[in-house]
């Protein structure tokens, strides 16, 4: 019996992604207009950044830990061997709901294997982990294979992102109301990346044209193998950059395979759109 692979919402990975590879998902939460929705099952994305454009701001909480509960019973009574890769925990408090409803299972299947992964990771960079992972286990790898080529993947991933609006990260608790009102009025964009699991700024760049050329720069800088890694690049309702980015990058380094995903729900709720992020390995592909 090969390994199930499970993952959250804020991998951004499509359904279609999630059927090729076997995946199992479970949703974040977004609140809008008082009321809760299943971030990819409920509620899409496009629907948040309709509404963040009007001036809404959605909020979202973390999976809970009777939906993971419901879930592992199912692959423990079955002994189905699982891997669930989580959200950042610097993120999201979904990784502690999993633990939590891990323990209660576990008391019940003490014999059963799942072993629960903190990417530290987020979007398509948290997608693609899942997706090696998801590869691994079609093609018959053990548990130990994919926990530890998971982990190398999850650390050796880099996050480059930039937003249209500082406003949004404001909205969400990500910048200071100071750094959001500079950035609006100077027409500041910020570049960030993820350490440690974190949102962490990276630098400021004046004007939205340069920040495409820095990012390949940085990913020159950071990046390694360019051209025989699968590369990710999510964004926030703007496909048309998504894809500009993507054709500069085989231009440069001539790379062949991307995923291309909009930031969905949970992770949007907070980026907004015009969000373009680029994630790639650091280390050599495996």
């Amino acid at each position: 019996m090969t390994v199930k692979i499970i993952a959250d919402s804020a991998c951004d990975l499509s359904k279609d992604k999630f059927d090729q590879y076997d995946i199992d998902m479970v949703s974040l939460t977004v609140q809008l207009d008082g009321n809760n929705y299943e971030d990819g099952k409920t509620i899409y994305a496009k629907t948040v950044y309709e509404a963040m454009r009007e001036g809404k701001s959605p909020k979202t909480s973390q999976v809970t830990p009777q939906a993971f509960k419901e879930l592992f019973e199912q692959h423990a009574k079955n002994e189905q061997a699982s891997v669930y890769l989580a959200f950042s925990s610097e993120l999201s408090g979904t990784y502690q709901s999993a633990k939590l409803a891990e323990q209660e299972v576990k008391e019940q299947y003490p014999n059963w294997q799942l072993e629960i992964i903190d990417t530290k990771c987020a979007s398509t960079g948290y997608g693609l982990v899942v997706i090696r992972a998801a590869q691994l286990a079609k093609e018959g790898a053990s548990l130990n294979e994919i926990i530890e080529l998971s982990n190398y993947h999850a650390e050796h991933m880099e996050h480059i992102f930039t937003v249209d609006d500082l406003e949004y990260l404001l909205r969400g608790g990500r910048v200071s109301k100071t750094a959001a009102f500079i950035g609006s009025l100077l027409k500041i964009k910020p570049l960030l990346h993820v350490e440690g699991g974190k949102l962490v700024p990276l630098e400021k760049i004046r004007g939205s044209k340069k920040v495409l050329k820095r990012m390949l720069e940085v990913m020159e800088e950071r990046g390694f193998d360019l051209k025989n890694q699968p590369i990710g690049i999510s964004h926030g309702d703007d496909l048309e950059r998504a894809e500009q980015l993507a054709a500069m990058i085989k231009e440069q380094f001539g790379t062949e395979e991307f995923h291309i995903e909009m930031v969905g729900s949970a992770v949007g709720a907070h980026a907004g759109p015009g969000t373009i992020a680029l994630f790639f390995l650091n280390s050599e592909y495996k």
